[in-house]
C-alpha cells in the first residue's frame, strides 16, 4: 500500500493533492455530488474545472471506521487509479494498493 494524497476535511468535502509517479495535482477537491440512485457516487474528485473521478462512503468491515472509496481516470491513465481516502491522525490519507 502506498499513500498517493493527503487531503484535509472541509464543510464542502475535501481538499488535498494527489502525487504519483505519472500524476502530480496540487489542488484536488472532493464535492458532494447529486446523488441520483444507490449506487451512483457520494462525492465527484475534481482538479480544477476537470473532473477527475467519483468516490463512495464505505464502512470498514473490521473496526465499522468509515472511508471513501475513491475511483481516479483520466485518458492519458492506461487504467483507472482505485484508492481509498482514510483518516490518519486528524488527516486523510489517499491509499493505493494494487
Amino acid at each position: 500500500m502506498a499513500t498517493i494524497g493527503t487531503f484535509t476535511k472541509t464543510e464542502n468535502g475535501y481538499n488535498g493533492s494527489i502525487e504519483t509517479l505519472s500524476l502530480k495535482a496540487n489542488k484536488v477537491s472532493l464535492v458532494p455530488a447529486e446523488k441520483s440512485g444507490d449506487k451512483g457516487p457520494d462525492y465527484r474528485v475534481k482538479s480544477g474545472n476537470a473532473e477527475i473521478g467519483a468516490a463512495w462512503a464505505q464502512t470498514s468491515k473490521k473496526g465499522g471506521k468509515p472511508y471513501l472509496s475513491v475511483k481516479i481516470d483520466d485518458p492519458s491513465f492506461v487504467a483507472a487509479i482505485y484508492a481509498n481516502l482514510v483518516e490518519q491522525d486528524g488527516k486523510h490519507a489517499l491509499i493505493w494498493s494494487r
